[in-house]
């Protein structure tokens, strides 16, 4: 529906409003005490008229002047660019925004409402114009000033923050309850919508393109993307082994949904009068795809070490390698048994495993399991016995009111291992697991973590000892950050009722959980009885991932998964503190914010990316991380001053798919014995070696590659303090010096 058919359709809708003769009074009673009046037939109607609603007239209201101010922003393109890409958004804007700015005057009008709410007038009010994502004045002023690369920069980074404010108004207009009832209101605020959108995503294509950046608009491709690398060498890129994908689909891409026309079928005629700029990057249509099942059915996931042994987690069970020269894994055995997440921890000879999906069984079968309540259901720890590593044996299981997201292996013996299972899923039905449920109370299985307890001579009798309320604060359960937005501006943060990670550094007696809607740090002194010292929030944090410490337990560094590790949140137009590592100082047990770090190179709408997991690079001195950014690559940071983190070394490939979101990249990126180890959720494992930089001397990579591991064991969330042997330390300190 054009917008012309639009305008006159309101119209007709808001006259065509008959009336009935009035046949007795009509009366409105006034406040206690006050008299009643009479009302005429046509003001009773009007005070019950649903046709519209005062959130309708001021989301129109304020729609008008967000609209002029594009086109003010449009206008300035015109001899300060060379770009036709730029040129082509100038003349989409026009060409929509006056349309439809007419279209929400006539829609005002007919309905007697003014053009501009009273406060609006003059745009004096800033906090208005950043609800809506508008420029300000000296944003604008500068814009004016600037010319070719610069402006197109500038320009793009505007109008796409101008553009979100847009869908965000539709957002929360559509939100409240009786809006946009009109159904040509409704259409109008959904084209308005789907229209901005479709900018902001062709607005980001440009912005990527302006990036000198090499990881910028790299080819897509399953085992052919395009690649970028700096101060890495790439060791070795690894498939997945046989029977961990599809041999017919091994990408996992959606099946296309192909378009039906019967014999003599023509397209539709639509009515236009001339041609429509904003039609110029439409000349196909764009394929559509179905759902096949899903899409991290054999998903790589976490990583766990111990000597030479390395397994590497999957939603469709584990495979464990031995490590052989220059750290090469060579395949030793894979283990089939489903149930998703798959997070992995070795202790000696036991490896732990999370489980969290409802398909999951407790005999690893492939069939699932039916209905919310069966007792073939296994959601929570399951521990292996590998002495043999070619046949590993299930030898016990701890089923979880939650499953099991992630576990953190806290305290180990030759008597016991003490574990923290994080559960992030529903709450089991109480008739399939006894002692869950989900309403409020002091019986909720929400707000608390669980602390597991396995018997290393019985790992059968595995079983959870306590469910420590570690959200808890002024007496109350739900005691941490509630839910919700920060303030305008600002991130929509989940509720803390859970924690995602929560890595253990033993050596220090302290814990880091990135919990939900909040970070805190855990006083670990009983491993059986964790104590939260501190908590604090992120008005950038949509969800906190994980937690990683400096090798001195000094500082930490926490993740954001802004939009669940599944979204393309590495664009350009994404802002810069969202999505991102965040940099904590740690002194007495309270957490002081440093700094943030995101990606700096711009991803395509093809890619999934978000900060995920990483870990230290130990280099004598200083504090280096090597991130995960799912399909933004790997990033290896310096956070030595945590107030100015940069970027050191990096690798990216391209998506995985020109046409099609594959849920893809890198899960986790860690350093061990002197490499960088990544599982690809859809390609398969790598392994990076460091090279010598104007950011790291040869004597530096030496050290992190001398450094020695508490029993030569590393497990994803468990922190190992390393120690380097001193000749390395002074070889070190010597090359800083250039001596």
């Amino acid at each position: 529906m054009t917008i012309r058919t639009l305008a006159a359709a309101a119209s007709i809708l808001a006259l065509a409003t008959p009336l009935a003769a009035q046949q007795a009074p009509i009366v409105q009673p006034g406040a206690p005490g006050a008299e009643s009046r009479t009302l005429k037939a046509e003001d009773a109607t009007k005070l019950a008229d649903t046709a519209y609603s005062p959130a309708d007239v001021r989301f129109m209201q304020m729609m008008i002047p967000h609209h002029a101010q594009a086109l003010e922003m449009a206008k300035l393109i015109e001899g300060r660019t060379s770009n036709p890409d730029m040129v082509k958004i100038g003349g989409r804007i026009e060409a929509s925004q006056k349309d439809e700015m007419d279209f929400m005057r006539e829609w005002l009008s007919a309905r007697g409402e003014p053009a501009m709410m009273q406060h609006m007038a003059g745009m004096d009010h800033a906090e208005h114009m950043a609800a809506m994502g508008m420029a300000t004045r000296e944003q604008m002023a500068r814009l004016a000033t600037l010319s070719g690369a610069e402006f197109d920069a500038y320009f793009l980074e505007l109008m796409i923050r101008h553009h979100k404010g847009a869908t965000d108004m539709v957002d929360e207009l559509l939100s409240q309850p009786g809006t946009a009832y009109d159904p040509v209101m409704f259409e109008f605020v959904n084209d308005v919508k789907n229209e901005q959108q479709g900018e902001i995503d062709r607005m980001n294509a440009i912005a990527a393109g302006l990036s000198t950046d090499p990881r910028a608009g790299l080819a897509a491709g399953f085992r052919d993307a395009g690649e970028a690398i700096s101060n890495l060498r790439l060791v070795t890129a690894m498939p997945k082994p046989t029977g961990f994908f599809d041999p017919a689909n091994p990408a996992q891409l959606q099946p296309k949904i192909e378009d039906k026309k019967k014999d003599g079928e023509e397209a539709e005629l639509v009515d236009a009068p001339r041609p429509d700029p904003r039609d110029e990057d439409d000349e196909e249509s764009e394929d559509r795809f179905g759902q096949r099942g899903s899409l991290l059915s054999f998903a790589n996931t976490d990583m766990a070490f111990s000597q030479d042994l390395l397994v590497t987690g999957n939603y469709h069970g584990f495979n464990v390698y031995r490590l052989g020269t220059d750290g090469v894994p060579q395949l030793a055995s894979s283990v089939v048994c489903p149930g998703g997440q798959g997070d992995v921890s070795v202790v000696g000879d036991l490896l732990l495993m999370s489980v969290q999906d409802s398909r999951a069984r407790i005999d690893c079968g492939l069939q699932g399991v039916e209905g919310r309540v069966s007792e073939e259901r296994f959601r929570g720890l399951r521990i292996f016995d590998i002495s043999d590593i070619t046949r590993p044996r299930q030898v016990g299981q701890v089923q979880t009111c939650r499953g099991s997201h992630t576990h953190s292996v806290v305290d180990a013996d030759a008597r016991r291992i003490i574990v923290y299972n994080s559960g992030t899923s529903y709450v089991r039905d109480e008739a399939e697991l006894e002692g869950c449920f989900d309403t409020a109370g002091d019986e909720t299985a929400l707000f608390s973590i669980d602390v597991i307890e396995i018997p290393v001579a019985n790992p059968a009798a595995a079983r959870i000892v306590d469910s420590p309320r570690v959200f808890a604060k002024d007496g109350q359960i739900a005691g941490l950050w509630r839910g919700g937005d920060h303030g305008d501006g600002t991130q929509e943060t989940y509720v803390t009722n859970q924690c995602h990670d929560i890595t253990a550094f033993p050596a220090k007696k302290i814990a880091a959980g990135a919990c939900s809607g909040n970070g805190i740090i855990l006083d670990i002194s009983d491993p059986l009885k964790p104590t939260r010292i501190d908590d604090v929030t992120d008005k950038g944090f949509a969800y906190w991932h994980s937690a990683t410490f400096n090798n001195d337990g000094t500082k930490v560094v926490f993740t954001d998964e802004w939009g669940g590790g599944g979204r393309p949140r590495c664009q350009a137009g994404d802002p810069r503190n969202w999505g991102a590592d965040a940099f904590y100082s740690i002194d007495d047990g309270e957490l002081t914010y440093d700094g943030m770090y995101k990606l700096t190179a711009p991803q395509s709408d093809m890619e999934n990316c978000v900060a995920h997991n990483g870990s230290i690079i130990p280099v004598p001195g200083r504090d280096i991380f090597v991130q995960a950014w799912y399909q933004g690559g790997i990033s290896v940071i310096d956070f030595t001053d945590a107030s100015n983190p940069f970027e050191i070394a990096y690798f990216d490939r391209g998506p995985v798919d020109e046409k099609q979101l594959i849920t893809g990249g890198y899960w986790s990126a860690y350093w061990y014995n002197g490499r960088i180890y990544a599982t690809e959720i859809a390609r398969g494992l790598d392994v990076f070696a460091l090279e010598p930089s104007e950011f790291l001397t040869a004597e530096e990579i030496a050290a992190a590659e001398a450094a020695q591991y508490e029993d030569g064991l590393f497990n994803p969330q468990t922190q190992t303090q390393v120690t380097w042997p001193a000749d390395v330390v002074a070889a070190v300190e010597a090359s800083r010096k250039g001596g």
